[in-house]
């Protein structure tokens, strides 16, 4: 459950969106499997571009569920331009229209021994399939 000082909170996961539908519908199971992961009861996938929905239409829907306080994480690996500039300035944007509703941007996934573990997982993967598996049949 995600909590904060009696707050009711909501979380958009944020991606920076896709002209190719596949990568964007990636994203809703993102958010699904966090919210299974973490018991939190509003979670909101949203796009920072390009898709639907977008950071303001996630906001709304996070706030119309009760969310008090929404915490937005960019699901990016570095700290770019759209993770320290572009979100949390459309987050100030979506945000200005819910008075008294909080708001905080996390950083960025970045650097985490968790996100090499998954590296490995995967390389492994392909090592030990000789480069035949589902994905690398496609290739």
């Amino acid at each position: 459950m995600l909590s904060c000082a009696g707050q009711v909170v909501g979380l958009v996961i944020v991606d920076h969106g896709s002209k190719r539908q596949e990568a964007n519908d990636m994203l809703i199971d993102v958010a699904a499997m966090f919210k299974r992961v973490s018991g939190g009861e509003i979670v909101e996938p949203a796009h920072m571009e390009l898709a639907e929905p977008t950071i303001e239409q996630a906001f709304a829907k996070c706030v119309a569920q009760g969310a008090t306080m929404v915490v937005v994480h960019p699901y990016f690996l570095s700290p770019g331009r759209h993770s320290t500039k572009d979100i949390p300035e459309l987050t100030a944007a979506a945000a200005a229209k819910h008075p008294g509703v909080g708001f905080h941007i996390t950083q960025p996934l970045g650097l985490d021994e968790k996100i090499a573990q998954v590296m490995l997982q995967r390389i492994d993967h392909c090592l030990k399939s000789t480069f035949s598996c589902e994905f690398c049949a496609k290739r």
